[in-house]
């Protein structure tokens, strides 16, 4: 027979439930430790671990979301967008753009209103911010830009680019200035990068920023 839920496990099941009911995604460990007043994340892991075990619970440990009810599909309303987050502005490697059949589920995403983003609801990818070169235009480090893939730009627009030669991605101002292109931070403490149009690939124009809040 198998072993019955502890009142904890219980409580912390019938949350996810209710939490499921009213934001249509799931909780994180943090919103349960906080709601259900446990003393830390790591006894909410375990518990978390007894429900996986006795197949109440799937769960992706990849992602910060990542707890499924068994037989249960979770799907984002109408008045959501999920956007994945697929990459940080830093450099490194390009950034690897989603298209939209991509399927989210090893990827950490973020829902946001359809409000907030207006009518451009489709190939939007989330990108975190490194640094403090947009500080000016209230882009802070560790804010989440979401952005619109797209190819091409107009002056004074704020884009993500790939710098080719320096193997970099960046997150300035873009304007064409006859043989040259200049990405202008907005950062009074910084100066303009010059390059070639040669050296640029536009990855994705600026829709919205998101500040998360611990």
């Amino acid at each position: 027979m198998a072993k019955k839920l502890s009142k904890r496990q219980e409580s912390m099941l019938d949350y996810i439930e209710h939490f499921i009911d009213d934001h249509a995604y799931p909780p994180t460990i943090r919103d349960i430790q906080r709601d259900l007043d446990i003393s830390s994340t790591s006894v909410v892991d375990y518990n978390l671990n007894a429900l996986e075990q006795r197949n109440f619970i799937r769960r992706n440990r990849n992602i910060s979301r990542g707890i499924e009810l068994v037989g249960r599909q979770v799907a984002a309303p109408s008045n959501l967008s999920r956007i994945p987050i697929v990459g940080q502005i830093a450099a490194g490697e390009p950034i690897p753009v989603p298209e939209d059949s991509m399927n989210f589920a090893d990827m950490e995403t973020i829902e946001l209103s359809n409000e907030m983003l207006g009518s451009r609801t489709e190939n939007l990818f989330g990108l975190r911010v490194r640094g403090m070169s947009m500080i000016d235009a209230l882009i802070n480090d560790g804010d989440i830009v979401i952005l619109k893939h797209q190819e091409t730009c107009e002056n004074g627009e704020t884009v993500a680019v790939w710098l080719r030669d320096e193997k970099e991605t960046t997150l300035k101002k873009f304007y064409f200035e006859g043989d040259r292109i200049r990405l202008q931070p907005a950062n009074a403490q910084m100066e303009p990068i010059f390059c070639d149009p040669e050296n640029v690939e536009i990855q994705g124009k600026l829709v919205t920023v998101f500040r998360p809040y611990a």
